[in-house]
């Protein structure tokens, strides 16, 4: 080998810049193809303007902000999911457990620890035209239903196909939104957990009072700086239908089915640029509805399972664990939302007050008075890490009122929550809340009378 060295040895001082450039142009085209990837993605991202993203940059995004549109070449479709897991531990009693009422309904007595039913959903969005889109929210698995069904649909308006400065000036602060979905009344919406998708909430569960409607709906707004204004009207119902059928025996209606109208005022600004306030007021108003949905539309179901229910309770027709589910405010309903949000670096603070008033048609006959039902709800949140994807937070949320019908006591339910989180990456997260949620002043043939649980629940999540 020592022989043929000497004539190796020019051959490699010949070759060793032939590699070098060889390596080099390989990290190159490396580097070309990772920015053409990068620049690709972009020019997706800017072309699906004025959407809420379904993973971790979608968090404290409110009504999505009117941005210029993309040039249109032909309708694109994309797909998004939510997909949810839970484990939970938790406990409950009440007056009958307790030994202090035998009047007081039996609990669910099976109540031990493990998983719960997985949930998925399934999200298509589609761009029509320029400036019009598309959304339809599918269940592809829930705790109330099980099977798979469409959770609503809507089109959004920000340019219309229309020639002429007017419309082009027109439609930079306006938007139009029409269609059977998620209406827009308050704030609190845009946090709380929609069946597979949790990963907006930082908590496990939604509020106690859960103000959530899929109705057919026209909803206008005007967007300019920081200032939001809608003003919108509905059927009013979870599902199409006109006027109440004709009672039994009866040749003449109880009532007639009316439309919904309801509104909003936000006002959303960066004061720095770690610092930001949004205030908000949303009110809604039915004077005849014979089945309101406002606070019992969603059809999911709670985080919950089996807490406060009964000895037969099922996951499925049980599914509001937890909720103050039963108002049953249908005629004369009126009620208001006010927010507040404000955030500065990691630490983010998020307010709730609400007031609801209404009665039931039964009520309205025996010309009882309407009831009134109030909220509070409050968050701290703190988010770090190098890219916020770690939190812990704090919540207190408190309902008081009539709750029961045709029963002119008061009752409270009041909740507190701890919770913490990681964002394994933007669209997986891993979440542990503890809660313990107190119920006061029901009657002794309520099953809620003394009732309490508490304890905690685990949650995986996946949102794209």
């Amino acid at each position: 080998m020592k022989k043929y060295s000497n004539f190796l040895l020019p051959f490699a001082f010949i070759l060793a810049p032939v590699l070098v450039n060889a390596q080099d142009d390989a990290q190159a085209t490396k580097e070309d193809k990772k920015a053409a990837r990068a620049a690709k993605q972009a020019e997706k991202d800017a072309y699906w303007t004025n959407f809420r993203n379904y993973d971790q940059s979608g968090i404290n995004v409110f009504e999505p902000k009117k941005e210029a549109t993309a040039p249109f070449d032909k309708v694109k479709v994309r797909f998004g999911a939510g997909f949810t897991q839970n484990f939970q531990d938790l406990n409950h009693e009440n007056a009958r457990s307790k030994g202090t009422s035998t009047t007081t309904p039996e609990l669910y007595p099976r109540l031990a620890p493990g998983f719960n039913v997985a949930q998925a959903n399934l999200y298509m969005d589609a761009m029509l035209a320029e400036g019009i889109q598309l959304n339809l929210t599918t269940y592809l698995s829930s705790r109330h239903h099980n099977e798979t069904w469409v959770k609503g649909g809507y089109i959004q308006i920000d340019k219309l196909p229309f020639q002429g400065e007017f419309w082009d000036n027109l439609m930079k602060k306006v938007r139009i939104k029409a269609g059977h979905f998620e209406i827009n009344y308050g704030d609190q919406h845009y946090r709380r957990s929609d069946g597979g998708h949790a990963l907006y909430n930082p908590f496990v569960e939604n509020y106690i009072m859960d103000q959530f409607a899929t109705e057919v709906a026209g909803e206008v707004y005007y967007m300019s700086g920081p200032i939001t204004l809608m003003g919108a009207v509905s059927n009013g119902l979870i599902n199409g239908g006109h006027q109440e059928p004709l009672v039994p025996g009866s040749t003449t209606q109880t009532y007639k089915r009316g439309p919904s109208f309801y509104g909003k005022l936000a006002w959303d600004k960066e004061l720095s640029d770690n610092m930001r306030l949004r205030l908000s007021g949303s009110g809604y108003v039915n004077n005849n509805d014979g089945r309101s949905t406002l606070f019992a539309g969603d059809r999911t179901g709670s985080n919950y399972y089996f807490v406060l229910d009964p000895a037969n309770a099922t996951s499925t027709a049980n599914y509001t664990s937890g909720r103050l589910s039963g108002l049953n405010f249908s005629q004369q309903v009126a009620t208001m939302q006010f927010n507040a949000f404000f955030q500065v670096g990691g630490l983010e603070l998020f307010g709730t007050y609400e007031t609801a008033n209404g009665r039931t048609i039964a009520e309205k006959t025996a010309n009882f008075d309407k009831r009134s039902v109030n909220q509070t709800a409050f968050d701290a949140i703190y988010r770090f890490g190098a890219s916020k994807n770690v939190f812990i937070g704090a919540r207190y949320n408190a309902v008081s009122g009539q709750m029961i019908q045709s029963n002119a006591n008061e009752q409270s339910i009041n909740r507190f929550a701890v919770a913490g989180g990681w964002f394994v990456t933007k669209n997986v997260l891993a979440k542990l809340e503890y809660v313990t949620q107190e119920y006061n002043d029901f009657p002794t043939s309520d099953i809620r009378n003394g009732g309490k649980f508490n304890g905690y629940v685990f949650q995986a999540i996946v949102g794209f």
